[in-house]
């Protein structure tokens, strides 16, 4: 029988589905039954929590009414047994000293007193049983010799001790009865005290738990109420954090922390967005006014430029849209690092012949290998990035320098060129989607703002960073990455 609950959202523990599948299991065959089982399980938190408080207190009273019960039951039965069987001893010493009255006097609280000999007949007896036969064993329970005692002229709750003595006239056997109405009517009075003491107590722990579980749970409430009111529109709205400093504080706290990066992330989304859009609007709608006039002009040799022109901002926009799916995968790929080997110094040496001259000369200076975990293309990419921009913006040579941290042991790639220095307020910013300093701008110079943000996160991918350093001399970006302790080799040229 399934689970009515699955399809309701609520969550249950294990402990309680159990409980339930037991439930289930016993009423399989009773609909009804099951159904109404189904209708009396508590569904809110507050409830089960109610109902648990209830009979938990209510096992732990009804386990020690019934012991305090036991025990002064026995301590009220040794009582009169005790003052019986003194009663008993002090009659047979009257008998053995040959004193025995016939009409014995009750004491102790005993019920009746009786004497016989060896041959059954009543030898004294006390003034309630004067004229009537011996009494006579019936039968043991709980221990004990049971009597006939019809002849007291009705049933009586009591307990009998008997002693058996030699008197000068022969052995007699003593009956002294101990009436058990007060320990009945003491046994009756303190179930009831009991019984009303611990429907007073049940009745306040329930009234006191639900009120405290529904004052516990009200903020957790609001924090449910205001989440479901939040659309994909409304991120910058907050639940409310208690003033406690307690679990639903902290489930508050982590909520709001949580709303505040998916509100960043979605501003950071739409401005991607709108920032792509304007990056491609501008080289398609060149590109369209170009193949326009060409298509328009009739000289031959102009509609040759112009169709030379179109063909270059086409290429652009081919670069634009590959690192627009660069970003795109990258996003996706969010922390999961590739677990290839990569030998970073072969890579930089393949990197940089690859390029060629250009420009600027290349300074490169490693000669061991270097060896992190991570995807090749990537980390290609990066160095491509990062040479790119050192050419754009260097006035003489570039410098590559690979690298351990002895102390971290990361593998560290510094890509310096001796350009015009980065502003410290800039020094962020230039990693920011479509970010292009005022030396930047043009689009033929400056790129598309794309090249360094794919870089940091084809780093922060690898468990890495890239940032700029703010020690003074040459523009120097570093890229820290965590190197294979089983392939890599000590740096000949060790980075602090």
């Amino acid at each position: 029988m399934a689970d009515p609950t699955a399809d309701r959202g609520i969550r249950t523990t294990p402990a309680d589905r159990g409980i339930r599948a037991a439930l289930h299991r016993r009423l399989a065959r009773h609909p009804r039954a099951a159904a109404l089982a189904d209708r009396l399980t508590p569904r809110s938190v507050r409830a089960r929590t109610t109902l648990a408080a209830c009979l938990s207190v209510a096992v732990v009273l009804g386990t020690a009414s019934a012991a305090v019960a036991v025990l002064l039951h026995a301590n009220l039965e040794r009582t009169v047994e005790a003052g019986a069987r003194e009663q008993a001893q002090a009659v047979a010493r009257l008998a053995e000293d040959g004193r025995l009255p016939g009409l014995l006097p009750l004491d102790h609280g005993t019920d009746f007193i009786q004497v016989v000999d060896a041959n059954g007949a009543v030898v004294a007896a006390s003034q309630n049983l004067t004229g009537h036969p011996s009494i006579a064993p019936t039968g043991h329970r709980d221990g004990h010799t049971t009597f006939d005692l019809r002849t007291l002229g009705d049933q009586h709750h009591q307990r009998v001790t008997t002693i058996t003595t030699a008197t000068p006239a022969g052995p007699v056997t003593v009956h002294v009865g101990a009436s058990l109405r007060t320990v009945d009517a003491a046994e009756d009075l303190t179930t009831a005290a009991f019984a009303a003491l611990s429907t007073v107590l049940l009745i306040t722990v329930g009234v006191l738990t639900w009120r405290a579980t529904g004052r516990a749970l009200r903020p957790v409430e609001a924090i449910r109420a205001e989440v479901a009111a939040i659309g994909d529109r409304d991120l910058d709205r907050r639940v409310p954090e208690p003033r406690s400093d307690d679990e639903i504080a902290r489930l508050a706290g982590t909520m709001n922390a949580m709303l505040e990066r998916l509100e960043a992330a979605g501003t950071r989304q739409r401005r991607f967005i709108a920032d792509a859009s304007h990056e491609l609007r501008s080289p398609l709608t060149v590109l369209r006014t170009q193949l326009e006039v060409a298509l328009a002009h009739p000289d031959h040799e102009v509609r040759a430029d112009l169709v030379a022109g179109a063909l270059e901002d086409t290429e652009r926009l081919q670069a634009l849209a590959a690192d627009l799916l660069l970003l795109a995968r990258l996003d996706a790929a969010g922390r999961d690092r590739p677990a290839e080997a990569v030998d970073l110094a072969e890579l930089v040496h393949t990197t940089v012949a690859a390029r060629g001259t250009g420009a600027h000369p290349v300074a490169v200076h490693t000669d061991r290998a270097v060896t992190v975990v991570g995807n090749r293309l990537w980390l290609g990419r990066l160095l491509t990035n990062l040479l790119d921009n050192a050419h754009r913006h260097a006035r003489h040579r570039v410098t590559v320098r690979l690298g351990t941290d002895r102390a971290t042991g990361h593998a560290i790639l510094d890509v310096a060129n001796d350009g015009p220095t980065i502003e410290p307020a800039d020094r962020e910013r230039i990693f920011e989607r479509f970010t292009r300093l005022d030396d930047a701008r043009s689009r033929d110079d400056g790129g598309a703002g794309l090249g360094l943000p794919i870089a940091r996160d084809i780093a922060a991918i690898h468990g890495g960073s890239l940032a700029v350093l703010a020690a003074p001399g040459p523009t120097t970006f570093r890229t820290r990455l965590p190197a294979d302790p089983d392939h890599s080799a000590d740096s000949a040229h060790p980075v602090s």
